[in-house]
């Protein structure tokens, strides 16, 4: 059964990797996941793989979604990020973490994206 947080997610991630691609980036993968952690989506920019972290909300009730990407889930893709080059044989390649925060107006059927580029860990 599908908790109605994990459909939210789903609408999310679709709607992320959708925005995505209309901006020239070359979808790779969805939900990689390892012991070290979890990629929503991984792409690739030009020469750069990026790792893409999807954050859905239907409120800023409890903030923007972008602010839930922290400083330990960020440590948590990064590890998992390069478990997947190391993986493909992709150590040497460049790579960066993007988050993509959606806010959902179910009310107006309407969706807002927004794109992080190249978030670090500070």
């Amino acid at each position: 059964m599908v908790t109605k947080r994990r459909f939210q997610g789903n609408i999310g991630e679709n709607l992320a990797k959708s925005f995505l691609e209309k901006q020239g980036l070359v979808f790779v993968t969805e939900n990689f996941s390892c012991r070290l952690g979890e990629i929503d989506l991984i792409f690739k920019d030009k020469e750069e793989v990026v790792f893409v972290e999807v954050k859905t909300r239907s409120s800023r009730f409890f903030g923007e979604g972008e602010e839930a990407v922290n400083y330990f889930k960020l440590r948590k893709i990064l590890k998992a990020g390069q478990f997947f080059l190391l993986q493909k044989n992709l150590e040497e390649a460049p790579f960066r973490i993007d988050v993509v925060s959606i806010l959902l107006d179910y009310k107006k059927k309407e969706a807002t994206c927004k794109w992080i580029k190249n978030v670090g860990l500070e």
